[in-house]
């Protein structure tokens, strides 16, 4: 079945998302260990410029991907039900 653009950005920001969240924890945790120290305004910037960079990414991952399926199945229209 074929992935609509709309559900490909949709996956890629919850995605993004939860990595956000762990990215802020991860970074609150490990920075200290490495002589870093960032207040929780940085981590918090930090972390939404490379979510951002990685909802990019992620989406034309997808659509690369899926354009890739497309071309190696011959499938140039989607028959079934949305």
């Amino acid at each position: 079945m074929k992935q609509s653009r709309t559900m490909s950005l949709i996956e890629a920001v919850t995605n993004v998302v939860v990595g956000y969240c762990l990215a802020v924890l991860a970074q609150a945790l490990t920075f200290p260990a490495f002589g870093l120290q960032a207040t929780l305004s940085q981590n918090l910037q930090l972390a939404a410029l490379f979510s951002a960079i990685s909802v990019l990414r992620s989406y034309v991952l997808r659509r690369a991907f899926e354009a890739a399926r497309v071309r190696a199945t011959g499938a140039t229209t989607n028959n079934a039900a949305p």
